[in-house]
């Protein structure tokens, strides 16, 4: 209405100043009133980006502080909650990579193609999981009569599970697409091993003992920190150039601080049972009191360096320290000058395919690919360095016990039975009448 009445008047008084000349002539030779200064607007360009940062910035926030919140409640809560974030982690993942992948499969008209990854996916999850639950926790097993089968010829049925999903694939086949669905197949195999392998190693890592899963994964966190701090700071020179804001001052400030917070955590961690003890009970939670013999890691040492000849004689110097503060030493290492390359295989990856982040699960941090790429193979690393150096056994009680079961008759199971009977009385265990 507003603007009608406005342009209704604008129009008559051009009409009455037609009609009487000497109007119009004077209004001429009057002086020009002037115009109204209307304060200039900053572009729209410029508020939109502002505003999109800004929003960007506190989604981005809130979801980390998620996230953090998240991880250390399942941590505290308990091994089986870890578990179940680890296997939430590999399934979005996995998903993440195929569809990078799985676009042309619609327009080629493979409808088995999504359906053929996905069991691809489950196969390996119950092959790697059920070796992880027969590995530790045949104790639990041997007891149940319809467990015990599944155990003992796991392995043979996790083989027979997943020659029908090959041979569903090589009939599925079509001419005039092969090169396609063979490279799927490739992809989806080489998905299954960058991710649920590793994946794999670390869950068994959770089962040993929560410090193993939880000081790497602090590592490559706190590595990334301070790569940024250190690259902001004084970063200068350019690292590689599949990321080119990464610098080499970044990455040794980062190697450097890594370390010295790789000392000090493990320190505070070795206080506490609930880290340092394995995994006997899936409901073991952080309020339960655990008690276990702690591995000999974790008992400080007293090391003593030898006579230096700028020394006094018999002048030694001594310092006292668990072991495994030196071997995160080693860790930091490796999450600070190996790990990170996980990132830049997967930066490569994504310029590949002309992709800035593997997808958006996780609002403002891209996908959950882009935040695992280290993790996975610091975590395989951590179970390899684990079982080469710091293991103190091969077998747990629900190995020899599985040994005992299946390769061992009645009589001879009975045979051990009596022989540790005798030894407990011996050694003063038991009364030598119940021997």
């Amino acid at each position: 209405m507003a603007g009608k009445l406005g342009w209704g008047t604008f129009v008559s008084q051009a009409d009455k100043k037609s009609e009487n000349g000497h109007e119009q002539g004077s209004k001429s030779l009057s002086k020009p009133e002037p115009e109204a200064t209307i304060p200039s607007a900053p572009p729209q360009s410029t508020v939109s980006d502002y505003e999109k940062k800004k929003a960007n910035f506190i989604v981005r926030t809130f979801w980390t502080f998620v996230m953090i919140a998240g991880f250390f409640a399942a941590l505290f809560a308990g091994h089986i909650y870890v578990v179940l974030i680890i296997t939430t982690i590999q399934i979005v993942s996995f998903k993440e990579v195929i569809a990078i992948a799985n676009v042309g499969s619609r327009a080629r008209d493979l409808r088995f193609t999504k359906s053929l990854n996905w069991y691809w996916l489950a196969t390996t999850m119950y092959f790697l999981y059920g070796e992880s639950v027969v590995y530790y926790f045949r104790h639990i097993i041997l007891v149940d009569k319809v467990l015990q089968p599944l155990s003992t010829h796991h392995r043979f049925i996790s083989f027979c599970i997943y020659i029908f999903g090959f041979v569903f694939f090589v009939g599925a086949l079509k001419p005039g697409h092969l090169r396609f669905q063979f490279s799927q197949f490739a992809w989806t195999h080489m998905a299954l091993f960058l991710i649920n392998i590793q994946a794999h190693f670390i869950m068994n890592n959770i089962f040993e003992g929560l410090i193993w899963f939880f000081l790497p994964a602090a590592l490559v966190i706190t590595n990334d920190i301070f790569a940024y701090i250190c690259g902001i700071t004084f970063g200068r020179t350019q690292l590689i150039k599949l990321s080119p804001k990464k610098t080499v001052e970044g990455f040794v400030g980062a190697w450097i601080m890594t370390m010295v917070f790789g000392v000090g955590l493990t320190h505070v961690l070795l206080s506490s049972n609930y880290f340092i003890c394995p995994a006997t009970n899936l409901a073991t939670s952080i309020l339960q009191d655990i008690h276990c013999e702690p591995n000999p890691v974790f008992i400080p040492r007293t090391y003593t360096s030898p006579e230096f000849f700028f020394l006094p004689p018999g002048y030694t110097l001594s310092v006292t320290v668990a072991p495994m503060q030196i071997h995160a030493l080693v860790w930091a290492t490796f999450a600070s000058l190996i790990a990170p390359f996980g990132g830049f295989f997967a930066s490569g990856l994504k310029r590949s395919f002309k992709i800035k982040d593997f997808g958006d699960s996780i609002p403002g941090h891209g996908g959950m690919t882009d935040r695992m790429d280290c993790q996975f193979i610091m975590g395989m690393f951590a179970f390899l360095y684990y079982q080469t150096f710091i293991a103190v056994r091969n077998y747990n009680p629900g190995a020899v016990l599985d040994m005992m079961v299946t390769g061992l008759s009645i009589d001879d199971q009975a045979h051990v039975l009596k022989s540790m009977l005798h030894i407990w009385a011996r050694d003063g265990v038991m009364p030598p009448a119940v021997s």
